[in-house]
């Protein structure tokens, strides 16, 4: 795609052209600056997030705290830069910043900024905690797989199937459970029905704390039903995500980005974006 072609300028006259090679180079992924430009801002995420877990670490941050502390604000600069880019190139900018990934984008950097104004003895321990939400970096990395848009769609195609099937487990674990407090009861460790309906669903995910079990053969014969149960029933949602997913994975679903949202998953023939109207 030739980002400065005559019918492209016809079609957008009213945007720059600097601002259609910006939003090439960071929202798409089909040119190699769009692909230099992903592999380089997944580098540095997961550098960021490397830097996170070290700096939790208490002898790493004693011996190198000056160092995570300028690596922390070297990437909190980089991504302030990447968020304002990804403004300006957008028509929209107000809808790309409260969108799902502009707000991941706000709170990658909005901790370091907070504990500018927060700095003080009494506020370490709320600094700490907010440092933590930068973790959010990484939720950034599903935008450049385009397999988990795909897998977004799929799931969100099975979500009344996947609660049907979850209102079915949970019917099955208070029967489960009330069946075995009436068979164990409190001086085998099943002090209540909530307490059972804890064991039952241990034991239908095949989890099996062991810090609670029947003692009676009883008790032992429903434990082996629900057992089995659970075997059976992890394959359950198991299956209809992976039907979603190949109805999916057959639909032809274009890579490009919305100029003036910043939204994908358009179809392949779209000329205008589904989400907000604007031309594609």
């Amino acid at each position: 795609m030739n980002w400065l072609d005559d019918e492209r300028r016809n079609k957008l006259p009213e945007r720059a052209a600097w601002r259609f090679k910006l939003h090439e180079v960071i929202f798409e992924a089909d040119t190699p600056l769009g692909k230099a430009f992903d592999v380089l801002l997944i580098l540095s995420i997961l550098a960021s997030v490397v830097a996170v877990m070290l700096d939790s670490i208490y002898t790493v941050q004693v011996h190198h705290g000056t160092l995570l502390y300028g690596i922390e604000w070297f990437f909190t600069l980089l991504f302030s830069l990447e968020y304002l880019l990804r403004l300006v190139c957008v028509g929209r900018p107000f809808k790309y910043a409260t969108s799902f990934f502009g707000i991941v984008d706000l709170l990658a950097i909005i901790p370091t900024y907070l504990s500018l104004f927060l700095a003080g003895s009494q506020y370490l321990l709320v600094i700490r905690i907010l440092r933590i939400l930068r973790i959010f970096r990484i939720l950034k990395l599903a935008t450049y797989l385009g397999e988990a848009r795909l897998l977004m769609q799929a799931m969100r195609a099975s979500g009344r199937k996947i609660v049907v099937f979850l209102y079915t487990v949970l019917t099955l674990v208070v029967i489960f459970g009330s069946l075995m407090y009436v068979i164990e009861g409190p001086e085998h460790g099943f002090n209540s029905i909530p307490h059972s309906i804890y064991w039952a669903i241990v034991t239908l995910t095949t989890v099996g704390y062991g810090d609670i079990s029947p003692q009676t053969p009883v008790g032992q014969a429903m434990a082996s039903v629900v057992m089995i149960f659970g075997y059976a029933i992890i394959a359950v949602p198991t299956g209809i995500v992976t039907v979603e997913m190949s109805h999916a994975f057959k639909r032809k679903v274009s890579t490009q980005s919305c100029p003036e949202c910043a939204a994908e998953g358009h179809d392949v023939d779209a000329t205008h974006c589904k989400f907000c109207g604007g031309r594609l």
